[in-house]
């Protein structure tokens, strides 16, 4: 039986330890790995024709791809980059202030220029991308590509592919180390795997000519309730495509894993205080589906601050159930809800702040009617709402 994924990975961060090829941040192992030679291997990317015909490029953000980041936004070219871990969105769009100077543009190409540099860009965004950069830690000749096993970069990719953003002729170049170019058995591939079209070394730049079909979207039954809640954009995507009528039943939810079961109930938090709005707000805090009749109230059994987030740019016509409705299928139901549909905004009580700003990156390009709506944490905290949500009784699946 041949190296798995795995061993290949090992004997690469092992390699590149063992002959000090491995750059910053070191160790390299269970890293898209930074080697010595990057900068020389990146300064090949302009030379491809698919680079310069290109208007906008991604490129991850791992240190490797950094030179390649500085190049693209040096030839004026629109640079986006994923968010770390896509745990706040799905693209950061660089932009450098009026006038940069090779030196700031290089600082923009940074992890913390990305942070001081740049703007979201949601799913609405009507966003076309010529190229795609991607880190690896092994690839072959023939465009097979492995990465540190985390899975963002087919992520990535499916998440571009669901907004319309890339097709499957979209080129794809990763740039690795000479001693990253290995053999990979074709059986090692999965289908939501990336393949690459352009293998860019220091010494050398190969054209793979890879014919296996690419991610074509999102392949739900592959993920799990517990990824759904570490990346806050698969919700709204995952929302958006059930909306269209898409299959977006999970890994947990699909008959070949009977014995998979929806995240744990949380009685044990709720055995103090008020029963009924403890378990809402672990609800919505570790992502429990509640299940049952959600009916509008108009008293208010809260005591004590709560933390409030705003909800703006609701269109006009559209009716409080088709925000609830949306809450639950994000997990994110309140505490209380104040409904100001006529002035087009909405708040909603949580008990705590981390809970709060949870809700507000789960709900980051939210759209109703077709209009994505504003979803920030209130700038005046206020102790009461007006109207509260609460189940009959709260349940869990």
């Amino acid at each position: 039986m041949g190296d798995s994924k795995w061993d290949i990975r090992t004997k690469i961060w092992d390699y590149m330890e063992a002959n000090n090829v491995a750059d910053f941040p070191r160790p390299v192992h269970h890293r898209i790995p930074n080697f010595k030679g990057a900068s020389h291997a990146a300064s090949r990317l302009p030379g491809l024709q698919e680079f310069k015909t290109a208007k906008t490029i991604k490129i991850n953000p791992d240190a490797p791809q950094k030179t390649a980041r500085f190049l693209t936004l040096e030839a004026r070219k629109t640079l986006l980059v994923p968010t770390p871990r896509l745990r706040t969105g799905l693209f950061n769009k660089i932009v450098p202030p009026p006038g940069a100077t090779k030196e700031i543009l290089r600082i923009c190409a940074t992890s913390q220029g990305v942070k001081d540099y740049s703007v979201p860009i949601g799913l609405d965004a009507k966003v076309h991308v010529d190229l795609v950069v991607v880190g690896s830690v092994a690839v072959s000749e023939k465009g097979w590509r492995i990465g540190k096993g985390e899975g963002f970069a087919d992520m990535e990719y499916a998440m571009m592919v669901s907004m319309g953003a890339i097709t499957e002729d979209t080129p794809i170049v990763t740039i690795v180390h000479d001693c990253q170019v290995v053999d990979i058995a074709e059986e090692l591939l999965d289908d939501h795997d990336l393949t690459v079209d352009y293998i860019i070394t220091p010494t050398r730049t190969i054209k793979t000519g890879c014919k296996r079909p690419k991610p074509q979207g999102i392949i739900w039954h592959k993920i799990s309730y517990e990824m759904l809640e570490r990346i806050p954009i698969l919700k709204n995507l995952r929302y958006r495509e059930k909306q269209a009528g898409k299959d977006v039943i999970l890994k947990d939810e699909h008959p070949d894993f009977p014995n998979t079961r929806k995240p744990a109930d949380s009685d044990e938090n709720a055995k103090t205080g008020n029963t009924e709005l403890q378990t809402e707000s672990t609800s919505a805090q570790i992502g429990h589906r509640h299940v049952g009749n959600d009916s509008l109230s108009t008293k208010s059994e809260t005591h004590g601050a709560l933390t409030t987030v705003y909800v703006g740019n609701i269109p006009p016509g559209t009716r409080v159930s088709e925000l609830k409705s949306a809450l639950r299928e994000f997990h994110a139901s309140p505490l209380r809800l104040s409904w100001q549909g006529a002035q087009g905004r909405a708040f909603f009580d949580y008990m705590d702040k981390m809970t709060a700003e949870s809700v507000v990156s789960s709900l980051k390009g939210l759209s109703l009617r077709g209009q994505t709506l504003r979803v920030e944490m209130a700038k005046n905290q206020r102790n009461k709402g007006q109207v509260e949500i609460s189940g009959q009784r709260n349940k869990y699946e």
